[in-house]
This record gives C-alpha cells, sequence and structure tokens, in this order.
C-alpha cells in the first residue's frame, strides 16, 4: 500500500467519527476520488523530478504574515476540523519566526487600527485579545464628527445600542503580535516561512485532481527505501500549487490564500483582476500628545478631507489627516511646533466655526423626546477636542485608492483583506473587513470539510466571497460616496450635509443602524 502523506493523515483523522456521527458516507479529504486509485502501478510512470519531500506539502499556504494572514491561520485553529490541517505562512520578515516581546512603554506607533466590537469578539474567539489587553491599547464610548462650514454635527454614544465601547484603537504591530503570540503557544501544524513567494505553478487542467501526492514504493517492499544508485522521487498528481520561494526551495499547497495586501502577488499571478481608481488625496498620520487623557473618537470634515483623532492610550493619540498630496507634503516636512499648531488649528475654529446649537435642533429634540425614542447622545452638546500639546512620532504619508477585484477566488486560489479589497480610511474600517474575510473563510473551510468538499474547489469558496462580497462593497460604496461628498464646497451640498448630520443625530432609528453597522453588529446600514 501506499505511504500517504503526514499532512493527508493528520487531516483524515477527525473525520469517520464525524461521518458517522451524521449519517454520511465517507468522502476522501480534500478529494472526491478514491485512495485506491493510486497505486505503483497504475502511476509509476507519472514520477516527476525534483524531489518533493513529505514537509513540503501543506494543506494551505498563506502568503502574507501580516494582521489579516495571521488572523486566518488563528481562525483555522479554533475550527472543529480545520484546525488538523497543515497550514504554510509566507512572509519576508524575520520577526515572525522571533518569540514576541510586548513592550508596554514608549511612544505608540502611528500605524493603528480602530477596531470594532465584531473584530474584538473575533479575537476573543480565536483566543488573540487577551494579549492585545496586557498592552496599550484604547476603547472608546463616544464619537463626535462634524463639519467645518459650522451647520452640522453629530455624536455617537455606546449606550446608544446598549454596548459598553464603539470600538478600541489598537496599533498594528500590536495586533500581529498578539496574532503571532497565540499560534505559537497553540499545538497546530504551522509553518512559517521567512521569505518571499517568487512564482506560483498551477496544476494542469488536463491531469487528474482526485489524487494526491505519494510516495513510490520500490519493489523491496520498504516504503521509502531506495536501493543504492537510485534517486529519490515521488508524484505529484496536479492537485496543488507549486509556490517558488525566494530561497531557492519550493512547497505544494491545496489552497493559496493570497494575504499578501493591495499590491497583491498572488492576485496577479492568479490572473484576479481588479476595478480600481486613485483620489486625489494622501494620508499624513503620526502620534500625538495631550495633557490630558482622550477618551473620544473625533472627525472633522475639512476642505481638503477628514481628519480624526484617535485615542490610542496614556494620553496619546493617533491623526489620520487627509488632504491633497501637495499639502502632505507641506505638512509633513512642516517643523514640528507648526505641525502641532495646523492640527489643532484644524481640529478647533480652522476654516469654519463650531456648530452651533440651531432652533432646528431643539425642535427635532423635542419631538424625539415626545416620540419616546430619546438617545443617550441626543442630550450631548457639541464638544472641542482636547488640545495636541506635542508631536511624539514620525510623519508618514501614503496616498489614497480604492480597489476591488472582480473575483476573489478561482481554482485553489482564495483572496482575503485588501488582496480583495482596498478602501478610503475615512471611518477605519479597512482591516475590519480584512478580519471579517478571515473569520469567514475559516468558517467556510471548516464547514466544506465537514461533508468532503475539496478544499481548493471553486463552488466551495464561492460560499464565502457571496458572503464578503456584498458586505464589502456595500462598505466600499457607503466611504466613496462620504469621500466625493465631502470632497465639493458648495452652498445647497452643504445644506444637504448639515441635514444628514442633524438627521443622524436626532432620528433614533436611523443613529442606532448607523452605530450597529460602524460596529459590525449588523450587515446593512439602514433599518435592518
Amino acid at each position: 500500500m501506499p505511504v500517504i502523506c503526514k499532512a493527508r493523515v493528520y487531516s483524515m483523522k477527525a473525520l469517520p467519527s464525524i461521518f458517522t456521527l451524521y449519517g454520511m458516507p465517507k468522502r476522501a479529504f480534500c478529494h472526491g476520488g478514491s485512495r485506491e486509485e493510486s497505486s505503483y502501478n497504475s502511476c509509476k510512470n507519472k514520477i516527476i523530478s525534483p524531489t518533493i519531500s513529505k514537509d513540503e506539502e501543506y494543506d494551505i499556504a498563506i502568503v502574507g504574515g501580516g494582521m489579516v494572514g495571521l488572523a486566518l491561520a488563528c481562525g483555522l485553529s479554533s475550527m472543529r476540523l480545520a484546525k488538523e490541517l497543515s497550514i504554510a505562512i509566507l512572509d519576508s520578515n524575520p520577526a515572525l519566526k522571533l518569540t514576541v516581546r510586548f513592550n508596554k512603554d514608549g511612544v505608540p506607533h502611528p500605524r493603528v487600527s480602530t477596531v470594532t466590537p465584531a473584530t474584538i469578539s473575533f479575537f476573543k474567539e480565536v483566543g488573540a485579545w487577551e494579549y492585545v489587553e496586557k498592552q496599550r491599547h484604547a476603547y472608546f464610548n463616544q464619537m463626535q464628527v462634524w463639519d467645518y462650514s459650522g451647520l452640522g454635527y453629530t455624536r455617537y454614544h455606546s449606550r446608544d445600542v446598549g454596548k459598553d465601547y464603539l470600538g478600541c484603537v489598537v496599533e498594528n504591530k500590536l495586533l500581529c503580535d498578539s496574532l503571532l503570540s497565540r499560534l505559537q503557544n497553540l499545538d497546530f501544524k504551522k509553518t512559517i516561512h521567512t521569505c518571499r513567494l517568487i512564482s506560483m505553478e498551477f496544476p494542469s487542467q488536463g491531469n487528474p485532481t482526485t489524487t494526491d501526492t505519494e510516495q513510490v514504493h520500490m519493489m523491496s517492499g520498504s516504503p521509502g527505501v531506495v536501493p543504492s544508485g537510485n534517486t529519490v522521487e515521488q508524484i505529484h498528481h496536479g492537485s496543488s500549487i507549486k509556490l517558488v520561494l525566494s530561497d531557492g526551495s519550493s512547497l505544494f499547497a491545496k489552497l493559496v490564500v493570497g494575504a499578501d495586501g493591495a499590491k497583491s502577488l498572488v492576485r496577479e499571478m492568479a490572473g484576479l483582476t481588479t476595478t480600481s481608481w486613485n483620489y486625489p488625496q494622501n494620508a499624513v498620520i503620526c502620534t500625538v500628545e495631550h495633557s490630558v487623557e482622550n477618551n473620544c473618537a473625533w472627525q472633522r470634515f475639512l476642505p481638503s478631507g477628514p481628519i480624526a483623532l484617535l485615542p490610542i492610550g496614556d494620553k496619546f493619540s493617533n491623526i489620520v489627516w487627509t488632504m491633497s498630496p501637495e499639502e502632505a507634503s507641506i505638512h509633513k516636512s512642516m517643523s514640528r511646533d507648526d505641525f502641532v499648531k495646523a492640527v489643532n488649528y484644524a481640529l478647533d475654529y480652522g476654516y469654519g466655526s463650531h456648530p452651533q446649537s440651531k432652533f432646528i435642533d431643539g425642535f427635532m429634540h423635542r419631538i424625539s423626546s415626545i416620540s419616546g425614542q430619546n438617545m443617550a447622545s441626543m442630550e450631548e452638546h457639541f464638544q472641542l477636542p482636547p488640545k495636541v500639546t506635542d508631536l511624539v512620532s514620525e510623519r508618514m504619508t501614503f496616498p489614497l485608492s480604492l480597489r476591488h477585484a472582480r473575483e476573489y477566488v478561482s481554482k485553489r486560489v482564495v483572496l482575503i483583506g485588501d488582496a480583495a479589497h482596498a478602501v478610503h480610511p475615512l471611518a477605519g474600517q479597512g482591516v475590519n473587513l480584512g478580519f471579517s474575510d478571515a473569520a469567514a473563510l475559516a468558517k467556510v473551510i471548516d464547514q466544506g470539510l465537514l461533508v468532503g468538499y475539496d478544499i481548493g474547489e471553486v463552488s466551495l469558496l464561492k460560499k464565502y466571497e457571496k458572503e464578503r462580497k456584498t458586505a464589502n462593497m456595500t462598505m466600499m460604496g457607503i466611504l466613496d460616496l462620504f469621500q466625493k461628498a465631502y470632497s465639493v464646497d458648495l452652498g445647497p451640498l452643504n445644506v444637504l450635509r448639515a441635514a444628514a448630520f442633524h438627521g443622524a443625530q436626532f432620528i433614533a432609528p436611523l443613529k442606532r443602524n448607523i452605530v450597529s453597522y460602524a460596529m459590525g453588529d449588523q450587515k446593512w446600514p439602514l433599518f435592518t
């Protein structure tokens, strides 16, 4: 009998009892054909070279060891059957092989993410949030958004939807380190390759896909024993993709996951096309300090784009300031003191007056009170954010664009995170969409294993695409609409924007749905 490759044995262990429990016939793990189809006599003419060792065979190769790629690995490790899969993580970052050492002291890095309660729940499910909580992070339960024209503002509070917080701001490095620490502490078949992907060789369409890579048996009857002078060769039947790496090695995987960012090499090699356009804007990000602790998320829409002030803990805040490329260059190079003055100007009286309480505000508030739909944030008046006292990190800039893959999947390839979609940072939703992708894909793979699916089969992967594409396109459309609506300084449009702010502030059902959607608690932004 052939010797089954190691990954196959681990993957098959959990299946017999499951099939018995559900009264289903057994099917080959990840394949549709019978394992008895392969024998030395039937396949000895299909031997290929060079040698493929058992350790180079994986069920899944995740290309990209950033936040979303690591989140998928953690998600798979927490699944009922998927935790038995063998996983390869490919990323050139050598830190992925080091023991994580958290450092709570020092200045927060400028690259942060605002994670939603839905993302936090996912981190808790996979066991990674406990590592975040041991380090610096900032929950916030209030948010204020206003327009530079002074015509309108809206405030949100977690109590509006019966929650303790609206979100939590965490450094990207800490999110990565927390997921990596969780993986390092799991008894989970994963291998990290600290090198780059060079190319992918796809299985020939003419080859059968129902067989597996199996070691050739020698006539001596001893599996794996090669007579002197012979070369060890194995059979690869076309059921896996060959990945060639920058260190000269190669590996095979039944499913390749592109988690390698907006300029995804996996997406390009798989021939998955995108729709994209660039915004005439850059984002400037940095860490600033206050004299008091900030516990609210602030966002003001300016003529050239929004500026956000996000709490990060210990009297620090993060700035995400959208402006034209020319303005970004100026703000990046200006002196430290001048930059602090520019930030305070943009968050205070700069470009226009503060929103004032108008007659219509009081009228709408009274209507809400009479209807019994009054909410906590409706009682709150416009407030000024805390003054910035110092710039404490480097200023980083990057161009903004929108990109969306027309298809997320092809045979044995699937995209997640920025490889599938890149959005405007307007509402800080980009990474949350990626984490939702990771959670959804892990569940689809696990459900597919339960009924004997090939994990690289398009029909299975399309279930993931169907779930996530709709959600991602909805969020992308909303963010793109906001970007365009606030890029025009025109009297009638300013009035419409003010009306939108008033509606979001005083129409309780609308406010409740906006908050729930932004928190990831519901799929649609309006009245569901």
